[in-house]
């Protein structure tokens, strides 16, 4: 079957299966659906035909201006139609969109474990491949050969996918930060939940010497939610006098952005309206 182009009814697509990228009703897709609504989808999508189905597709690219024009209103799509089994399509599933400006670390961890589990399924070898030293590369290598990713970091991601979504989810906002989530994920599934507890409770997360402390107690004798409790009571230098904003207060106006990327806004705003206040001032003074 060749690749095709045509317009297909939305009703007709399906989202590719456990796909790692999220796609977020948010302002950004309010300006998509309205761009689409006035220029129609100027750029057709990717999908595949969906074995054991007629005239039924699934999406490998373009899952945002699906949602999108189903926003507006609209009942086709321009779709190329590409002839790909399951593990080819996810590698192009994931390279389409590991670019992307704003990738949250819990997509590029499944990303990266769906395109190396592809891989492997495909018969992919370490020993086939060599780099230009003449060394062998593992899988791992070219999964990351796109972003730049050493073999290490693309293992060091993948571990994240070990993590609780509760989790996952603070390191997502940034408020844990990705090498001592790293560490945490070798946490069994109970002892991240009664870490999770301790969090909640104390407001707080682990700092990376605590989240190393974690790991080698959980691999050694086993972690407890009291021995949990005690190391998370300890004060860091990191979580004094801390001002908090919730995050949703803050989405208005960066959509898109991390905890730190938030901060630093909120911080570059405040320095904004100090200079707005010092001026007003020297008017006033006039």
């Amino acid at each position: 079957m060749k690749n095709t182009k045509k317009n297909i009814s939305i009703e007709k697509l399906h989202p590719f299966e456990n796909h790692p990228y999220k796609v977020q009703d948010n302002e950004e897709m309010d300006a998509l659906a309205e761009s689409i609504k006035t220029h129609g989808v100027v750029s057709p999508i990717i999908v595949r035909p969906l074995e054991n189905t007629t005239d039924e597709y699934e999406i490998i690219s373009g899952h945002r201006r699906v949602m999108a024009s189903r926003k507006a209103g609209i009942t086709e799509i321009p779709a190329l139609i590409v002839s790909l089994d399951r593990d080819a399509a996810a590698i192009v599933l994931v390279d389409s969109n590991l670019h992307r400006e704003h990738i949250l670390p819990s997509e590029k961890a499944f990303a990266y474990k769906m395109k190396l589990e592809a891989m492997k399924h495909q018969g992919w070898r370490s020993d086939l491949t060599s780099d230009q030293l003449g060394g062998k590369l593992e899988t791992a290598d070219i999964v990351g050969a796109e972003t730049g990713d050493s073999k290490n970091q693309v293992r060091r991601y993948i571990r994240l996918t070990n993590l609780i979504s509760e989790i996952l989810q603070y390191v997502d906002e940034g408020r844990i930060s990705f090498t001592p989530a790293v560490e945490l994920s070798y946490l069994n599934e109970q002892e991240q939940y009664d870490l999770l507890e301790q969090m909640e409770l104390n407001d707080c997360t682990p700092s990376l010497s605590q989240a190393c402390r974690f790991k080698k107690m959980s691999q050694e004798d086993g972690l407890t939610p009291e021995v949990i409790a005690v190391v998370m009571s300890e004060e860091k230098a990191n979580q004094r006098e801390m001002f908090k904003v919730p995050m949703e207060r803050i989405r208005q106006y960066v959509p898109n952005a991390n905890a730190k990327q938030a901060e630093d806004f909120v911080l570059k705003a405040c320095e904004h309206y100090r200079k707005f206040l010092i001026r007003q001032r020297n008017r006033d003074e006039r």
